[in-house]
């Protein structure tokens, strides 16, 4: 055991693997939860779980939610079923690999965030609006990652709508299709036994959507998360020692220098010949050949009108 608690930690702490740190927060979240079903109810006390689990579900009822308001972020961390978890983690990766490569870590973790609270919001907004819904506010409670995983799949399928994933059984198919399915999907199922996921799912999408339209015009909608994400990383960074020279200096500002040119943002806007260079490296070999920088270089271009 102690074995998988070190690769849960080494996985954690590495400042390249922020997809993998969202999967895992997840997946420690239900791994809990489902030890603490199995205690509860060896022990005769099932209340407990289900109060527990109430804590962490996104109430429909706007009176409940004002006693809860922390989850509207909970929400999207928490899983009861194992198949839940494991197609929304596969969703994902498949979806957040292709953000974190071509955006940069920040920006999967602002369309993650921001994907999972717009799909609360609209999760509410309709069950309190529409006259269907009025009936089941009362006892309609959400959990799970679906509205964020979502707004990460479109906020994708809108960055690179020809990127194509390889399915079994069906081959080689363009992402826009598969999250336009999903959409239609999601949509249909609107008023089926759980309205309220799949209305969440189209608010994570729309984030998704205009995220990146908004990005590519100059607009980052993430700018807000940023900051608390750096104020939150100040708070648990250790601070260097007090006494520096001037050598130390040196190397300090050389590897500052060397960090921020390497960040999605310090990527300088890459000229015609540098732009038709990766076009015909993807002609002759597709996206996955081209590196982390020629991507997001890709991206840079993309945002010039």
């Amino acid at each position: 055991m102690s074995g998988i608690f070190d690769d849960f930690k080494r996985e954690f702490t590495k400042t390249d693997n922020t997809l993998v740190r969202i999967i895992l927060i997840n997946v420690v979240v239900f791994l809990s939860l489902l030890l603490t079903k199995v205690i509860f109810t060896l022990g005769q006390s099932s209340e407990a779980y289900v109060w527990l689990v109430d804590m962490l579900r996104l109430p429909a009822a706007p009176r409940e939610y004002l006693y809860k308001p922390w989850t509207i972020i909970t929400y999207f961390f928490t899983h009861e079923e194992i198949f839940h978890i494991l197609f929304n983690m596969l969703f994902l990766y498949w979806f957040g690999r292709l953000v974190d490569e071509y955006l940069g870590s920040k920006r999967l973790i602002a369309l993650y965030v921001l994907g999972g609270i717009a799909g609360g919001v609209a999760y509410m907004v309709m069950y309190n609006l529409l006259p269907y819904f009025q009936s089941q506010v009362a006892d309609s409670q959400m959990l799970g990652a679906s509205a964020a995983a979502f707004s990460v799949a479109v906020g994708a399928s809108t960055l690179l709508p020809n990127y194509t994933f390889n399915l079994i059984f069906l081959g080689p198919i363009r992402i826009k299709y598969i999250a336009f399915f999903y959409i239609v999907l999601s949509l249909a199922q609107s008023i089926g036994p759980n309205a309220g996921g799949h209305l969440a799912h189209l608010g994570g999408a729309f984030v998704g959507f205009l995220f990146i339209k908004l990005l590519q015009n100059g607009t980052d909608m993430g700018k807000p998360l940023y900051v608390l994400l750096a104020i939150w990383n100040n708070l648990f960074r250790r601070r260097p020692p007090m006494r520096v020279t001037h050598r130390q200096k040196e190397v300090q500002r050389t590897a500052s220098a060397y960090s921020t040119s390497s960040s999605p943002a310090a990527i300088e806007m890459p000229d015609q010949d540098e732009i038709d260079s990766i076009l015909d490296k993807i002609s002759k070999s597709g996206y996955e050949s081209l590196t982390k920088e020629e991507k997001q270089k890709l991206f840079k271009a993309s945002q010039q009108k």
